[in-house]
């Protein structure tokens, strides 16, 4: 083995290991303390209060020892709730949201301690600084980290933030308790958050809870009948409100800048009239049709094995935007006209059946869909074989001939449990339309062969799924695809004959109509009454 396909190995090896979760915590911590390191170095004065400068003859060292405890407080909070095994996963961008988001509030925390030593200066009313400082919206950190990432980042976040923040109060633990337990609850009152309104929610809860907090804090100190308890209320109360309005401002913005998708705007993408699935409506009907139906799969399945059902719904319906740019070389929505690869080699036909991953992505990152939908798009196929054109090539020129990779996606792998879902769900949804006679031992059957299928040929390998959730998946398709292949009950011919021949002017039936006709009409009238009667109704 030469020199550079050891270098080679060696760096997919270290690529693999950036990836495992123990690894990126890692990472984490050593990003963060970058930045507080080039934060100390560029304002070696903004860890040091006003009221300590005076005191404190080397600032630098001073924030020098702080970098070193807040770093020991991030390894050890990371350490204990985060265990290799269930460690979060965390990406490069995420980790620059975090950075991003603590040097925000420390520098607003500091902003606004300085304004409210300002204004208590310079105010007619005996306003304290300390009551001011409750109105310090710093729970919309823990808020936003919340919306984005979900409550397994935001508590850590959380005491984070607060560890960091009180070292502007000299380092008061009775600050860090009410920014800590102010932010918890902040992110906790988001944790399912389905609409922009609930952040406002939020900051008012929070905002109630902060008063609950000041009087105990103040019966703490003993300070409870001091007329100073009241301006704590009403600045622990602007403090909350404040911090909802501030993350329904700026969550917008953040997602836009980092790439994030929330149920938010994963609502709002499920809405059938945006322009994107308009398009596919009209120039794909067939693909348009499929895609909701898949949608409706694997948002039951979704919501059966524990996945994100709204992310799996909306991935569903743009899973095949790609097939917009070539609508009818896809059967779905030919409606009877000629085939178009019919005049195709099969190499050429299985070249534009892949070509709608790719084309799909792009579109996506057109529209803006996200990263999560964009990713799903990417791997709902996997690496599958496309079977009908690499059977059809095998036959043209031989099995010798024909390379089964070139009849492949190019894939990844589904890496999501919601992209496992799509992959199934599009294949068992395709493969229903085939059954001549849908019933539902028929449908049970095509189902179970279909998935055992994709799963012989590996396409679950790298993504979440157990068996047992195979299993519930299967049983949630069965359901879904019984209520779209019901059968109807046949009417008698007779029955059928005179509804058809009877016709209705302005409610009445028409007085021309054959006298036989109008006897079955009476006979009908007079069996109605007589069953109203018997039910007591007449």
């Amino acid at each position: 083995m030469n020199n550079s396909e050891k270098i080679r190995k060696r760096g997919i090896a270290f690529l693999e290991r950036a990836h495992d979760s123990s690894h990126t915590i890692t990472v984490l911590i050593l990003f963060l303390g970058t930045c507080f390191v080039v934060a100390a170095l560029l304002f070696p004065d903004l860890l040091v209060t006003t009221e300590s400068r005076t005191r404190l003859e080397q600032p630098f060292t001073t924030g020098v020892g702080f970098i070193l405890l807040a770093m020991m407080f991030i390894m050890i909070l990371f350490s204990v709730n985060f265990k290799p095994a269930g460690a979060p996963s965390v990406t490069n961008k995420d980790l620059l949201f975090l950075c991003f988001m603590l040097i925000f509030l420390f520098s607003l925390s500091k902003a606004s301690a300085s304004v409210a030593n300002g204004i208590a200066g310079n105010t007619p009313y005996s306003v304290e600084a300390s009551s001011l400082f409750y109105a310090i919206p710093v729970a919309m950190g823990p808020i936003t980290v919340c919306l984005f990432m979900g409550m397994r980042i935001a508590i850590p976040f959380s005491m984070i933030m607060a560890f960091v923040v009180a070292f502007l109060f000299e380092s008061r633990f009775d600050m860090f308790l009410f920014f800590l337990l102010s932010g918890t609850v902040g992110a906790y009152w988001v944790r399912t958050c389905k609409e922009r309104g609930t952040l406002i929610k939020a900051g008012l809860k929070v905002g109630f809870v902060n008063i609950m907090l000041v009087t105990a804090l103040n019966i703490l100190n003993g300070s409870v009948l001091q007329l100073k308890l009241f301006g704590d209320w009403t600045f622990g109360f602007i403090g909350g409100l404040s911090s909802g309005i501030l993350a329904t401002g700026l969550a917008p913005l953040q997602e836009m800048i980092f790439g994030y998708t929330t149920d938010i705007k994963l609502l709002e993408l499920a809405n059938l009239d945006r322009p994107l699935l308009r398009k596919l409506m009209l120039e794909a009907p067939g693909t348009y049709h499929h895609s909701v139906i898949v949608g409706s799969l694997v948002e039951a399945a979704a919501a059966a094995i524990g996945a994100n059902s709204l992310l799996a719904k909306v991935s569903g319906y743009y899973h095949d935007i790609g097939k917009i740019n070539k609508p009818l070389y896809f059967i779905e929505n030919q409606a009877g006209l000629e085939n178009r690869h019919d005049k195709l080699a099969p190499s050429m036909s299985s070249l534009i059946l892949i070509s709608h991953v790719k084309d799909g992505v792009e579109i996506a990152r057109k529209y803006g869909l996200g990263k999560g939908i964009i990713d799903i798009i990417q791997q709902h196929h996997g690496t599958s074989l496309i079977t009908y054109f690499y059977e059809k090539a095998k036959q043209l020129k031989g099995e010798d001939v024909v390379n089964m990779e070139h009849f492949r996606y190019p894939g990844p792998k589904p890496q999501t449990k919601e992209a496992g879902l799509i992959l199934l769900a599009d294949s068992v949804e395709a493969a229903s339309r085939t059954l001549e006679n849908p019933t539902p031992a028929r449908i049970k059957g095509l189902v179970q062969k279909i998935i055992n299928k994709i799963f012989l040929d590996g396409q679950m390998d790298e993504c979440e799924l157990t068996l047992k959730d195979l299993h519930e998946i299967a049983k949630s398709f069965n359901t879904i695809l019984n209520g779209i292949h019901h059968h109807r009950i046949r009417y008698p011919e007779g029955v059928a004959r005179i509804n058809h021949g009877a016709k209705k002017l302005n409610g009445n039936f028409d007085k021309n109509q054959p006298r036989s006709l109008r006897g079955h009409q009476r006979a009908y009238q007079k069996e109605g009454e007589d069953n109203l009667r018997r039910l007591g109704m007449s």
